[in-house]
């Protein structure tokens, strides 16, 4: 007679389960700098280097930070200055001081947009990307002054690329400003000219009556 097999488990090939990161000779640190780069929502899929300026679009404002790699940046942050605080980042006005951090890149990001944002490179020659890095991390944990019109975080990060503090944000609101003023002169004119005109005529028949 034949002897019957009976098929157990053990016979059955099991499905090779897929690895969420399929090569073993990643480091951990490659693996939450891959994590976050492909999670915090971009502007545009390009990952950055380092010594490349970080601007992050808050809403009503733009905070910036240096990329120094392995996913993390260094920031000058006021007190105010979180993901999501809204409203709230209107306080960083009152500020005098501001703390140097560093972090990752998916913790100053949270949820809002970023971009890399060298478009000063054609004006100014960047510093060689070591020297920006240095010098990040060296400033790393000391409180510096903090002005939303003199030193701000974008100051901060373009003094470090460029050798020179430069505010493309604040040059903008100034622009607005004056702007409006300019707008409201014209229109103060107008309402001036427009009442001398109309003023000399009612005057003017009056005289001839």
């Amino acid at each position: 007679m034949r002897t019957q097999h009976r098929t157990t488990t053990s016979d059955i090939k099991q499905p090779t389960r897929p690895r969420l990161f399929s090569t073993p000779a990643r480091s951990a640190r490659n693996e939450i700098e891959t994590f976050s780069l492909i999670m915090a929502p971009t502007l545009y899929d390009v990952k950055p280097e380092p010594g490349d300026l970080i601007e992050i679009f808050r809403g009503s404002y733009q905070h910036w930070a240096v990329y120094i790699g392995d996913g993390f940046v260094v920031h000058l942050a006021p007190p105010s200055e979180v993901p999501g605080a809204g409203a709230n980042s209107v306080m960083s006005v009152f500020c005098e001081n501001a703390l140097v951090k560093r972090a990752g890149l998916w913790d100053v990001v949270g949820t809002d947009k970023w971009e890399i944002n060298n478009t000063l490179d054609d004006q100014y020659e960047p510093r060689a990307a070591y020297l920006v890095v240095q010098e990040a991390l060296e400033l790393v944990g000391i409180k510096l002054p903090y002005c939303v019109f003199q030193m701000n975080c974008e100051h901060f990060a373009t003094e470090l690329r460029y050798g020179k503090a430069q505010s493309r944000q604040v040059r903008r609101a100034g622009e607005a400003v004056i702007a409006a003023g300019v707008a409201t002169v014209v229109s103060l004119g107008l309402v001036a000219l427009v009442g001398a005109i109309f003023g000399g005529g009612r005057k003017e028949k009056k005289d001839t009556q």
